[in-house]
């Protein structure tokens, strides 16, 4: 790859990044007052973490079985309102016990 070709692309990415944070201050100068554009936003954060982690979660395993294990139990832990480290030490747990105990009822040939 020549150093052109790098040099292209760096700009390329730089422009992009610019104007995806450019635009929304150049279209929307006053403050946003309608109620679903701003109920709307304001769900942006957790769609998009959870668009970026669930399928790191589901393929980090040895089986999609240990990995729906763990994320049912984080989910369960989390409605019952339990803390951030409760959360994530269950979910490890499980898994841990998923792994161990699927290749023993012969659901997972490891």
């Amino acid at each position: 790859m020549n150093l052109t070709r790098v040099l292209v692309c760096v700009a390329i990415m730089a422009g992009v990044t610019y104007l995806v944070r450019m635009l929304p201050l150049a279209i929307f100068r006053k403050k946003i007052r309608n109620r679903f554009v701003i109920s709307f936003l304001s769900y942006v954060p957790y769609a998009v973490l959870a668009a970026m982690t669930l399928p790191d979660i589901l393929y980090s395993t040895a089986s999609m079985l240990s990995a729906l294990a763990g994320l049912i139990t984080a989910v369960l832990l989390a409605q019952r309102g339990k803390g951030l480290l409760t959360v994530a030490l269950g979910a490890v747990a499980m898994v841990f016990l998923a792994e161990r105990l699927l290749p023993l009822a012969g659901l997972l040939n490891m």
